[in-house]
């Protein structure tokens, strides 16, 4: 009897041919993972795609198998093609996402479109991994760092303190001192590092906090093909996920200015040093955390509403909704 079980022999081949093909695009990645603090959770979406993979491996193993073969080909093509112009023009971004693009390609050409729907999420979270071009990274991060002193300078002269704004400079005259400092809202502080981690942290709360679907003794594969295409748009799942994400925007966005707000104010009290060492890195992981659980109440809020929008509007609703789907008719909220 062979160790390796024959039915993962294709896979773990067009595995082995991907990793070869994208040896140095992979290593590149992983060097910016290391060394880009904007992307530091990048280090960890291998490891809850690998979870993600392994929980669903029987899913996979049931999934009905149906290649979409021009539709593949003409991806793999695609992508091959991103990779040669990626590489010929020295751009990092068309080279990763041409990977992207390969292995749904990959997915499709093989196994099929309701096998490269089970990979959907996996495959979202490593796009998030991703950096996106430098350009189009300062193009966020400046108007997020003029909001963030905007709002610092409001919270300054709510609480009268003397202060005066230039772009994204604060100047200010702090207690007891001799002549007025000035504090930057530099790139680190504009929030988009949270803004990337709380939205790939929103996706993975959404996929494995999802509401269950299915009825006992059903036929859980049968169950799947009815909930797919129109449904999926009209379900609790879909619309529960697409509020977390779009929330996690101006949750990551209005704390980072509440941070950068406080840092002002205990700024004009205890000097500018409260915005360097220690202080500085603490109060970050203070706001992420409070971030995080803003978005989990969010999930909460939504979860408690959906009984009082299925009394109110039951008649309007989708059959997802209302629970009169017989396949969907003890969807249950956690």
């Amino acid at each position: 009897m062979s160790v390796f079980p024959r039915k993962f022999l294709q896979p773990a081949a067009i595995a082995v041919a991907l990793f070869f093909v994208y040896f140095s695009v992979l290593l590149k990645l992983a060097n910016d993972w290391w060394h880009d603090e904007n992307y530091s959770h990048g280090l960890l979406i291998p490891f809850v795609i690998g979870f993600i993979l392994w929980q669903e491996r029987k899913r996979f193993g049931e999934a009905n198998r149906a290649p979409w073969i021009w539709i593949g080909a003409g991806g793999i093509a695609a992508s091959l093609f991103l990779l040669w112009a990626g590489i010929a023009g020295a751009e990092l971004f068309v080279q990763r996402v041409s990977l992207v693009l390969m292995l749904v390609s990959v997915v499709t050409y093989f196994f099929g479109a309701r096998v490269m729907q089970l990979l959907a999420i996996p495959l979202f979270l490593f796009l998030l991994s991703i950096p996106i071009p430098q350009i189009i990274f300062n193009r966020v991060a400046f108007p997020l760092q003029l909001f963030a002193s905007r709002c610092a300078v409001a919270a300054m002269w709510w609480m009268n303190i003397p202060v005066l704004r230039q772009g994204n400079v604060i100047e200010m005259m702090p207690r007891g001192a001799s002549e007025p400092k000035r504090l930057a809202v530099v790139e680190a502080c504009s929030g988009i590092r949270s803004l990337m981690t709380l939205i790939t942290l929103a996706v993975i709360y959404a996929y494995f906090t999802k509401p269950r679907t299915g009825r006992p003794g059903s036929n859980d594969q049968d169950d799947q093909k009815k909930t797919t295409g129109r449904t999926i748009f009209s379900s609790i799942t879909f619309w529960r996920s697409v509020v977390l994400i779009l929330s996690a925007v101006p949750i990551a966005i209005l704390t980072n200015a509440v941070r950068v707000s406080g840092t002002g104010v205990l700024a004009h009290y205890y000097g500018t040093r409260v915005a360097d060492g220690f202080f500085h890195s603490f109060s970050g992981w203070v706001v992420y955390i409070a971030a995080a659980l803003l978005l989990f109440a969010t999930a909460w809020i939504f979860d408690r509403l959906v009984p009082f929008i299925r009394k109110i509007f039951g008649a309007g609703l989708p059959p997802a909704w209302t629970g009169s789907n017989p396949t969907l008719n003890q969807v249950r909220v956690e």
